[in-house]
């Protein structure tokens, strides 16, 4: 470590360094850190070098990463089956497999001991690179060499299963991980609940939710909400509401998202009933709406015959609770009070967004104000059949 009048230059401050370039597009200035580490008296070692390598492959760079690994490998620095594993995964998340498998294969020539983690991000590159029968390959020879697979090698080909769609191949590896009494995280159930709603295989979702809890690994918000968005661009109801009351049940709190997509379609299809009940149902719950709960409200009683005094009453809502509006909202809302003759309640608004402690709120005000070419227009926007959907 080297002092200077101002602060202590450490190696983990050129780590900094390397990630800031890398963010900043700038992999040779990345470079040109680690090489100038020597000037400040650190001697770099290899954990240097896999900092500067998995800052470089995490934004792409993986090119300039494995040109410059070619260079110093020979050197001091001997690099360890880590460094190989993070440039395995690089080419492997710019969708080039053959140069993972190339540095696997020199990893098994150099008679490392290779880990785990190496294995899993050959296996990664070769499925990300479309090469999932070479990874099979792979995975079934990772025993023979004496290493047990664990749930994320499994997880990768669920993963690759589901991104070509094929829901069979992916049960295929569950039922091989429920052999070896591995579970998935609920990252990769989610990767099969996702498709299984994709492809209107619901009933198998609500069976694999039960697995899940059964296995242990608890559904997320993320679980509900893709099942609620199915249920949602259905216009399904009653099985929207019971699965947030399966939320409950679960104790797994919904989120916005999860109330903005079920109220959105009660709005839609104009049962207007249940979204009083969902709205003070959040309350109760304890959940307070944002902007984007409000617009969706405002936005979608906008569009429907006869409900602007619906949405006057959301707007003045979000006004009280000190929200300041999206300058869509504003502009919607004005404009269908203007076009239904009602230019007197927008300046009512204005008058009262102007009169709140929220300077946002203030200053858009102004967009509430009538605009005077408006006032009395009844446009074919307004009352054709389109704000009745």
């Amino acid at each position: 470590m080297r002092k200077t009048e101002s602060c202590e230059i450490s190696r983990q401050i050129f780590w900094i360094v390397f990630r800031a370039y890398s963010r900043a597009n700038l992999p040779g200035d990345a470079i040109r850190a680690f090489n100038r580490m020597v000037d400040f008296g650190i001697r770099p070692c290899v954990d240097d070098l896999d900092q500067l390598l998995y800052a470089l492959c995490k934004r792409k760079h993986v090119r300039h990463a494995q040109e410059f690994f070619d260079r110093v490998r020979g050197s001091e620095l001997s690099p360890t089956v880590k460094t190989y594993s993070i440039l395995m995964r690089g080419w492997g998340d710019i969708g080039e497999p053959g140069g993972a498998q190339k540095l696997f294969d020199e990893v098994l020539e150099r008679g490392c001991m290779v880990d785990l983690l190496a294995w899993n991000s050959v296996l990664d590159a070769l499925c990300k690179g479309g090469k999932v029968d070479e990874a099979y390959e792979l995975l079934r020879g990772m025993r023979h060499k004496g290493l047990e697979p664990d749930a994320y090698s499994y997880s990768i080909f669920i993963h690759a299963s589901c991104d070509a769609n094929d829901l069979h191949s992916a049960f295929r590896v569950l039922d091989s991980m429920k052999r070896y009494n591995l579970v998935p995280n609920v990252f990769t159930y989610n990767c099969i609940i996702k498709k299984l709603c994709k492809n209107d295989k619901v009933e198998e979702v609500y069976e694999l939710l039960d697995e899940m809890i059964e296995r242990g690994a608890k559904p997320d918000t993320w679980s509900y909400n893709s099942i609620l968005a199915y249920h949602c661009d259905h216009n399904e109801v009653n099985k929207a509401l019971k699965l947030i009351s399966r939320m409950d049940r679960d104790a797994c709190q919904p989120d916005r998202h999860t109330y903005n997509m079920v109220l959105k379609m009660l709005i839609r299809i104009g049962r207007f009933d249940r979204v009083e009940k969902v709205w003070y149902l959040m309350e109760e719950r304890g959940f307070y709406p944002a902007v984007s709960t409000y617009a969706v409200m405002i936005h979608g009683l906008c569009k429907k015959r006869g409900k602007h005094e619906e949405a006057y009453k959301y707007f003045e809502m979000m006004i009280d609770d000190g929200i300041p509006p999206y300058t869509t909202t504003c502009e919607l809302l004005r404009n269908k009070l203007i076009g239904l003759g009602f230019a007197e309640q927008a300046e009512i608004l204005a008058d009262k967004m102007e009169r709140s402690t929220s300077q946002s709120i203030q200053e858009a005000a102004n967009l509430m104000r009538s605009n005077r070419a408006l006032i009395g227009m009844r446009t074919q926007e307004v009352f054709s059949d389109k704000t009745d959907e």
